[in-house]
This record gives structure tokens, C-alpha cells and sequence, in this order.
């Protein structure tokens, strides 16, 4: 399995009255995301967001696995090492945000110890919220 380096195509996790701090927060340095294969097939990928002046010292660490390679211990290793990341970059506080339509993220997330503490829509018009947790 490789870790190769690539861009930063990510969807947006703020609500849209944080829109001005996450542009700034996208001109910060950051890790690169890691993307993670199995031979040939994309199996999971993973988003550091450091701390900033702006967000209190506090890192967003993302990890995600394709739904058919969970539960082989690959999202635990892509999440301890993008904790290792965060945790360089001197981040005070983690967290990390799970689309609420996503049962295995949040149940991946609380056994790893982190607790909610805000949902949210991005736009009126949508219908799932977003889930942003704080490791405890």
C-alpha cells in the first residue's frame, strides 16, 4: 500500500458564515492529503486542516475510507497518522466532521473518542447536516 502526495480537492465542511475564515484558512501551509491504494484501487484518502490564529489552535483531521475496504484496520491507520500530522503542526484541540448520512464515520469516530459538538446544514436547501466532533 503507497501514501502518495496529491492536490487539495476537497468539498467544503463550514457552515457558510465561516466561508471567510475557511478561505483564509486555505491560504495556510498544510500537510498535503495522503490517498492510500490497494494495487490499483483508491481505497481512502485523508485532510489535515491546521490550526490557525483564527480557529483557536484547533486542527480538523478528516479521514476517509471507500465503504468496501472498511473494517480492515485502514481508516485507523490513515487516522493515527493524520492524528501524528496534526499533532506536529501543534494543534491544541482536534476535530473532525462526518456527514450525518454516514453511520460508519460517526461510529469510527466516537471509538476513537471523539464526542459532537455541533450539526449543521451548509446551505438551506439541504437535507443532511454536517457533524463536527472534538476529541476528548
Amino acid at each position: 500500500m503507497t501514501l502518495p502526495h496529491t492536490g487539495r480537492n476537497q468539498a467544503p465542511t463550514a457552515p457558510p458564515a465561516l466561508q471567510q475564515r475557511q478561505t483564509h484558512r486555505q491560504l495556510q501551509p498544510r500537510p498535503p492529503p495522503q490517498v492510500a491504494y490497494l494495487g490499483d484501487a483508491l481505497v481512502r484518502c485523508s485532510t489535515v486542516r491546521p490550526p490557525t490564529g483564527d480557529n483557536g489552535a484547533t486542527a480538523t483531521v478528516i479521514a476517509r475510507v471507500l465503504p468496501e475496504y472498511r473494517r480492515r484496520g485502514l481508516g485507523t491507520r490513515l487516522y493515527q497518522r493524520a492524528l501524528g500530522q496534526a499533532r506536529a503542526l501543534d494543534a491544541q484541540v482536534i476535530e473532525t466532521v462526518v456527514l450525518a448520512s454516514n453511520p460508519d464515520g460517526l461510529r469510527f469516530a466516537k471509538q476513537h473518542g471523539f464526542t459532537e459538538v455541533e450539526r449543521y446544514l451548509l446551505r438551506e436547501d439541504n437535507t443532511v447536516p454536517w457533524i463536527d466532533l472534538r476529541l476528548t
